[in-house]
């Protein structure tokens, strides 16, 4: 239904997708591209862990609402709608990105959007499934509840990147977009290598018949669950029943109740050369890990922004601006957190 006011409807755009699947990457450049076009845009981030990572790779200039600590699908998602409507209220933004914690299930992160139109005139104009082409083949193969959290997510989108399409052989490349089209036989669906999208895709976000599947512009404030993911989807949207604890979270979910994320504060600068071993020695089981890392062998003492994704690291040098802690998170399923974290103090008493 139509907003009853005056004031222009927000673009609201979702970027869903599974950890280290290139999201960031996607969010980066459409950024740019919306300043290229003089558009002011504004940015919903989600982190399971207790702080936000991968805002620091966002230009300081966009406003940003942070919602850590939790699923926006589940344990913050009342707060989705607050946070959007400040966010409005305060920036006037034209269009909002909101880049959800790979954990997170997009059927009931959309259906937490849509009760902001009751506080402020936004419209949902698409749902951006990010793909990592490689690892969805790897887990077609072996099953288990990350590949089902993975089809709900390609089941959602209303436009699907399969992005690493470098790493994937001709084959592969034609299994992995056969299995999406299984999955979502509507939305386009455009192969990219770390997420590199021309003009006329970023355009088509906000056109019309990206906005829902045939529904008019004017419809797409009330765009609704059943549609967005269609008749193939088997998630049931009223399972709300979720226990938190600190940074551990147990859902009833079953499509991520498996993930688990450790955040870990560094006491002080850390050997380059440790740290890398252990990012290097990092068990299957740990996809993602990011985070803030000061280096003492460094003659500057220098900081840095790491990222780990599938035994694949990154790190970049960094000057902060404002107050930011040295802190690791990552991101798995079951992994020995105790241990994991003895390895993480032992860091910072070895001098």
């Amino acid at each position: 239904m139509e907003a009853k006011t005056s004031q222009a409807a927000v673009e609201v755009h979702v970027l869903t997708g599974f950890l280290g699947s290139g999201k960031t990457t996607l969010l980066k450049r459409l950024l740019d591209e919306y300043e290229a076009q003089g558009k002011k845009a504004a940015v919903v981030m989600n982190e399971l862990g207790d702080v936000n990572l991968d805002g620091l790779e966002v230009e300081s200039s966009v406003p940003m609402a942070e919602m850590l600590g939790g699923c926006i699908c589940c344990s913050i998602r009342g707060d989705l709608s607050l946070e959007l409507k400040l966010l409005i209220d305060q920036h006037s933004p034209d269009v909002v990105l909101i880049e959800a914690t790979g954990a997170a299930n997009p059927f009931e992160m959309i259906d937490g959007l849509t009760e902001t139109a009751m506080y402020t005139p936004v419209e949902l104009k698409s749902v951006i499934a990010v793909i990592d082409g490689p690892e969805l083949l790897a887990r077609s193969r072996t099953g288990g509840r990350t590949f089902r959290l993975m089809k709900e997510q390609i089941r959602c989108g209303t436009q699907l990147l399969l992005n690493k399409a470098d790493k994937l052989a001709g084959e592969e490349l034609f299994e992995a977009e056969q299995l999406i089209r299984e999955l979502n036989g509507f939305a386009p669906m455009l192969a990219s290598v770390r997420c590199k999208v021309d003009r006329d895709w970023i355009a088509s976000l906000a056109a019309p018949e990206t906005a829902g599947r045939g529904r008019s512009a004017r419809d797409s404030s009330s765009i609704t669950l059943d549609h967005v993911c269609g008749p193939e989807c088997s998630h049931d949207h009223q399972d709300h029943d979720h226990e938190h604890t600190g940074t551990e979270a147990k859902h009833s979910h079953s499509s991520h109740e498996h993930v688990m994320a450790l955040t870990y504060y560094l006491d002080g600068p850390v050997d380059s050369h440790q740290f890398e071993a252990l990012l290097n020695s990092l068990p299957d089981n740990v996809y993602r890990a990011k985070g803030v890392v000061t280096f003492r062998d460094s003659e500057t003492s220098s900081r840095f922004l790491f990222q780990y994704a599938y035994k694949e690291t990154d790190f970049i040098r960094i000057t902060p601006q404002g107050k930011v802690f040295d802190v690791a998170v990552f991101i798995g399923e079951h992994f020995a957190k105790d241990e994991l974290l003895q390895r993480l103090q032992s860091l910072s008493q070895t001098e």
